[in-house]
């Protein structure tokens, strides 16, 4: 709390400078918060990245709480040794959830938007695949590999989700995020509740059906000025969007014949 508190005192909010001050020069334009959380909401690719979120970062947390249960109750494991194996789940967060968008940036400098999505769907496709598998998985050994590769498409896809989310409607990203950001938690309850009125083979199952399903959704992602997955081109010339974090620099001339005047 001490060093959050310290930030906030200390740092600026942009690298130009604080919110308030470029507000006040007229070097930033007032944008309500209702009008930006109005047009985030009112995008339907904000919906379907919600929806995919959901299927990422929802089944992280899902699996969070139910994967430990699942090896103690499934191969006869010992609490403390059902944990830690589930346990490697998370840890993968380290890398590959960056790893993800990684990915997502090196296809963009190739293909543009299409190489997003493309990277997109594919860790939504690879991570839908592997929780089929896992649950037919019959050894342990042979589970824990899966869950890794599971746990990485998994997590990559949550890093490809936010490297989309930034061109879906630049002026109103700040809000897209919190909504994108909400359906994982969305995702975590639903599957959630999978977990505890269905078998571990069901539930699974339906995780990953539901996941398969949320990946195609990514064929109806047409954001303005940018190619879709299948059909489109990218905007040859940069779109003129309001600027809401990227100040211009002032005019020096013109700065210096106010001066003068």
């Amino acid at each position: 709390f001490s060093f959050g508190a310290w930030m906030f005192f200390i740092s600026d909010d942009a690298p130009k400078g604080n919110y308030a001050d470029l507000k006040k020069h007229g070097q930033m334009p007032e944008v309500s918060a209702a009008a930006s959380f109005r047009s985030g909401a009112m995008n339907l690719n904000t919906w379907i990245l919600f929806v995919q979120y959901a299927c990422c970062f929802g089944v992280e947390l899902t699996m969070n709480n139910a994967a430990a249960l699942y090896f103690k109750d499934e191969f006869d494991l010992t609490t403390e040794t059902a944990a830690a194996i589930a346990s490697i789940f998370g840890w993968m967060n380290l890398f590959a959830r960056g790893l993800g968008g990684y990915m997502s940036d090196k296809a963009n400098a190739r293909i543009g938007m299409r190489g997003r999505l493309w990277v997109h769907t594919l860790c939504l496709a690879g991570e839908g695949a592997l929780v089929l598998v896992f649950a037919n998985t019959p050894s342990l050994g042979s589970a824990i590999a899966v869950m890794v590769f599971f746990s990485l498409c998994v997590q990559a896809a949550e890093g490809t989700s936010f490297a989309i989310v930034p061109y879906v409607d630049p002026p109103s990203t700040g809000s897209i995020s919190g909504i994108v950001g909400a359906g994982g938690n969305v995702g975590a309850v639903l599957f959630g509740l999978g977990f505890r009125n269905l078998s571990y083979h069901d539930a699974f199952f339906l995780m990953g059906f539901v996941i398969l399903g949320s990946c195609a959704m990514s064929c109806i992602v047409f954001i303005k000025g940018h190619a879709g997955i299948i059909c489109g081109k990218d905007d040859p010339v940069p779109m003129k969007e309001p600027q809401i974090l990227a100040v211009p620099e002032p005019d020096a001339e013109k700065a210096e014949e106010i001066n003068k005047e």
